[in-house]
């Protein structure tokens, strides 16, 4: 059903206030605020990446409360603060209107403010914006601020009516929708004439022996490759991005690129092809690659039984939390997980470097990497939450920090 894993709310209590002042240093005296009274609404949540590599931030109208005990002011400053940290890089927006009513309806004034406080790059980085459930209301409010809204942001809008149309953008496992907005659903497609055609077939999947998108497992791969537990694709990205002109980009693996690249290189690459990246032109493309690939493992490269112990690393004190780090990368992590995460990781070191040419400092790698190196199972009780990514992040970035006390050369 609804939110994140066991104790989800907590964790986003503790972190709304540690957040503010660790992502946003430049913030000022506000970056210090309690925002815990607002967090434990979960009316903002963060996932993982969707297929095209990017953050989707998920907004639940069914949990706004109120509007009379609701402070909407201290909800903006908890927005801008919650979603600073990923804005910087392209995402995705999901918002689920059913549960919207006069009671907790923010009015127009303060939707007005949302969007002229939300500066250019909140605007330039939402690559697209899914309203889920649209009602009247939204085409309303949406006509009247229409002339004010750039033609680029209204290309990015799309009205998605059924739960349904939204699986073939993001996988749905990986959402937390709310149980009313299910049952919402259930009953708006019980009154369909004619029922909607499922999207993409199902069953077995079938690999090549190339494979290494799609599902497969380092194991598949590595018996398909000579017995090098490397796989060819991530050799291929990194060998291409590791020189100076590639590294010092700015904003390396924040940004997305258009779906069909994505698809073209995953097929070739399944069908064997060796990929040859072009000089200078496919720097984010061959990023993006690399995210795919660790994102579409049987498993990610820190195994599921990992996750919690993951999770309550974020609890220890700076020291401790190095050590565990280490004894889990160094003892339990298996064997061939270990060297890819060390080729990884040796060159997002060099990628470190030079953040102050790329921004990409192991802080930003983390928000990147995190949910894509260790995520819980899609059908699992345990979903990604604001509150277990920002619990990721900070183990990806103690363990990209503490790089040469951790990973053995």
């Amino acid at each position: 059903g609804g939110g994140g894993g066991g104790g989800a709310t907590s964790a986003t209590e503790e972190t709304a206030t540690s957040a503010a002042a660790s992502s946003n240093p430049a913030a000022g005296p506000s970056s210090a605020t309690d925002f815990s009274d607002i967090a434990r609404h979960g009316v903002v949540d963060i996932v993982g990446d969707d297929p095209y590599g990017r953050k989707v931030v998920v907004v639940s109208a069914c949990k706004l409360p109120n509007n009379k005990t609701f402070n909407h002011t201290k909800f903006l400053a908890y927005l801008v603060h919650t979603l600073d940290q990923y804005v910087e890089q392209d995402y995705s927006l999901v918002y689920f209107h059913y549960g919207l009513n006069r009671n907790n309806k923010p009015p127009l004034s303060w939707l007005w403010s949302i969007y002229k406080l939300l500066d250019r790059k909140y605007k330039k980085n939402l690559k697209a914006l899914y309203l889920v459930h649209p009602t009247n209301f939204i085409r309303l409010v949406y006509n009247l601020f229409k002339p004010a809204i750039s033609v680029k942001f209204g290309r990015k809008l799309l009205y998605v009516n059924y739960l349904q149309e939204l699986q073939q953008h993001i996988d749905l496992h990986q959402l937390p929708i709310p149980d009313c907005v299910k049952q919402h659903d259930i009953q708006l497609l019980s009154k369909l004439r004619t029922p909607l055609k499922a999207a993409g077939p199902s069953g077995v999947k079938k690999f090549t022996r190339e494979q290494q998108f799609g599902g497969v497992s380092l194991q598949y791969i590595k018996d398909n490759n000579d017995q090098d537990p490397i796989p060819a694709i991530l050799k291929q990205c990194i060998t291409y991005l590791d020189h100076p002109d590639a590294l010092e980009t700015e904003g390396l693996f924040r940004r997305s690129v258009v779906a069909t690249s994505v698809e073209d290189v995953k097929r070739r690459c399944n069908s064997g092809e060796t990929i040859v990246f072009q000089p200078g032109t496919d720097v984010h493309l061959a990023a993006v690659m690399i995210k795919t690939f660790l994102r579409e493992l049987e498993e990610p490269l820190f195994p599921y039984c990992f996750y919690q112990e993951v999770l309550d690393m974020h609890t220890l004190e700076k020291t401790q939390r190095v050590s565990a780090c280490k004894a889990l990368v160094l003892e339990k992590l298996p064997e061939d997980n270990y060297l890819v995460l060390r080729f990884l990781v040796n060159f997002l070191s060099k990628v470190m470097e030079r953040s102050d040419l790329n921004r990409m400092t192991a802080g930003n790698l983390a928000v990147v990497f995190g949910p894509n190196l260790c995520r819980p199972p899609l059908m699992g009780p345990q979903q990604i939450s604001l509150s277990s990514m920002q619990a990721v992040n900070v183990f990806v970035e103690t363990l990209l920090t503490n790089l040469h006390t951790i990973i053995v050369k």
